[in-house]
């Protein structure tokens, strides 16, 4: 079975960020990937997403609407929405 697929929409690409909606059905997935730059994250809605790391570990994170967080570039993984409803957050990079 393939995985359900989050969905990107990027709202700003220019010289210094990219601003991206990302959307998740449940159960849906970012897929793979590693960040190329730092980057910050705000939940549009409140709850929990799996994070899946390049050795297969798992951790789960509870995200609140509106308190968002900072990563360095280099973070490895994919992103699953845990939920049973749809989950979103805008995630900017800072290039």
């Amino acid at each position: 079975m393939i995985p359900k697929q989050a969905v990107p929409t990027i709202q700003c690409d220019n010289k210094c960020t990219r601003v991206t909606e990302w959307r998740f059905s449940p159960g849906a997935a970012t897929g793979y990937h590693r960040h190329e730059y730092d980057y910050v994250i705000v939940p549009i809605t409140s709850g929990q997403l799996k994070l899946m790391g390049p050795d297969g570990s798992t951790t789960v994170s509870e995200l609140s609407a509106g308190v968002s967080y900072f990563r360095n570039a280099g973070v490895e993984h994919d992103v699953i929405n845990a939920n049973d409803h749809e989950f979103s957050f805008v995630e900017v990079e800072f290039k």
